[in-house]
């Protein structure tokens, strides 16, 4: 049989769907290369205009073994897996400049674009050559990771911020200033390498999502919902990948005794006996090549009888998918995070959607720097974090819940949801599309997510 044939075959089978291979993952040694290759690109293209914006023309990045600032991770080559001893960064942008000095005070190179800048031999104190350095340079500002708003621009800690003042003059005192926006900025700007591979990073993960809550790992009343977070464990080990939570899997049912559409983030769900006519909800996130995702997705457990999702839960999913529409069209450059949300709750008022939003930056850290846009147990403004203003070049994790109420269960379902989405400062486009259809169990006839 030729390969049209083979096409066909598969195509009439699957109802229309051609499944491909899973989504290719590439070897510890692969991610290694593109992650410095990243790393050099970010350096030279992108953290000059970032050093612009932010009116500081040094950035001096200190840590220590196991007590590692946030940020410096983000500059450590890939064979790096903490700082070494005290690792000293230094990154200087001279007036007229279009590029950044970048040194390292440290024993060695630290990857490539840091060249050491410290011979112990020469001059002992590692403190003193720091001094030295920054003496030299002169810059006008010296920007250091101490920040109010931001864990992640927060790294460095007393001893090494006090340890460096009382080696500079008294005159650069007045110099130092939080690097909050230059350190936010570097970890929420993606380089248009990045994005062409963020996609392929949320392909992964649904891949994964929809393999879990499938007839191919739940078998209905036997199955927990605990099995099938270990099974998510299991999977993203033997994929090679990384987590950076514990997923969660959890039931609303219609079955009066059962409240899980109150449930609060705050508290854990019990584990459960998947049965049929359960509404499940995931919360899953993976890491690679240095990025994550975070995912909240929906299935249905078909009763006997039902050849598909009942169509009152096909409109309460509607109704999420409106939020999300709600939510991204008040994306606006320059609007802050507490602008945003308020704008989406005056449109969700207006049209009596009754819901949720606590939508967040991703990137180099799940819950990464950026406008905050609610939270889940605040949905007024938050001070700091939320009057952050939105950037291009950024992803965020839409997610949010919209209450619907069903008198086919006489009670309330949450349609809890969350999508990797980026901005490109014009418009939001999901990164591997959008769930807009609940998955049913089982479906051996396929199911994708649709954009």
């Amino acid at each position: 049989m030729n390969k049209f044939l083979i096409a066909l075959v598969l195509f009439v089978r699957f109802g229309g769907i051609l499944f491909a291979q899973s989504p290719h993952i590439l070897s510890q040694r692969e991610q290694a290369a593109v992650i410095d290759q990243w790393l050099e690109e970010r350096i030279q293209t992108l953290l000059p205009s970032l050093m612009d914006r932010s009116e500081i023309d040094m950035w001096v990045i200190i840590s220590r073994e196991y007590n590692e600032d946030p940020v410096i991770k983000t500059f450590l080559p890939a064979t790096w897996h903490a700082a070494r001893r005290r690792t000293m960064l230094v990154l200087y942008k001279a007036p007229g400049s279009s590029t950044v000095e970048t040194f390292a005070v440290a024993r060695y190179d630290v990857g490539k674009s840091f060249k050491k800048a410290w011979d112990p031999d020469t001059q002992p104190d590692q403190w003193k050559r720091l001094s030295e350095l920054i003496v030299e340079k002169n810059p006008k500002k010296i920007g250091l990771n101490i920040a109010k708003d931001f864990g992640h621009a927060d790294g460095l800690n007393v001893t090494e911020y006090n340890t460096l003042k009382s080696y500079l003059p008294e005159n650069f005192h007045s110099k130092i200033t939080s690097a909050q926006n230059l350190a936010v900025g570097w970890l929420e700007t993606r380089t248009p390498s990045e994005m062409a591979t963020y996609r392929h990073l949320q392909t992964i993960a649904n891949d994964i999502i929809a393999d879990g809550l499938s007839e191919e790992v739940i078998t209905p009343g036997v199955t927990t919902t605990d099995d099938v977070v270990w099974w998510y464990r299991e999977r993203i080990k033997e994929l090679k990948l990384d987590t950076w939570f514990h997923p969660s899997v959890d039931i609303q049912r219609a079955d009066p005794a059962s409240q899980g559409q109150l449930r609060s983030f705050a508290v854990k769900a019990d584990s459960e006996v998947i049965m049929p006519g359960d509404m499940l909800h995931i919360d899953f996130g993976i890491s690679y090549l240095r990025l994550n995702t975070d995912t909240q997705q929906l299935a249905y457990v078909l009763k006997l009888g039902e050849n598909e999702v009942p169509q009152y839960l096909k409109d309460a999913m509607k109704v999420g998918n409106r939020l999300q529409d709600i939510l991204t069209s008040q994306f606006v450059t320059g609007r802050t995070g507490n602008q945003i949300l308020r704008e989406t709750r005056k449109t969700m008022n207006t049209e009596g959607i009754k819901g949720s939003i606590y939508s967040h930056p991703l990137g180099m850290h799940g819950h990464a720097s950026g406008p905050t846009i609610g939270m889940w147990d605040n949905q007024g403004d938050t001070p700091g974090a939320g009057d952050y203003p939105l950037y291009p070049n950024t992803v965020y994790a839409i997610e949010l819940n919209a209450v619907v109420f069903l008198k086919e269960w006489n009670k309330e379902l949450r349609v809890q949801l969350e999508e990797g989405a980026f901005f490109d400062g014009e418009k939001v486009t999901y990164l591997n599309g959008r769930q807009v259809e609940i998955m049913p169990i089982p479906r051996k006839n396929g199911f994708l997510n649709n954009p």
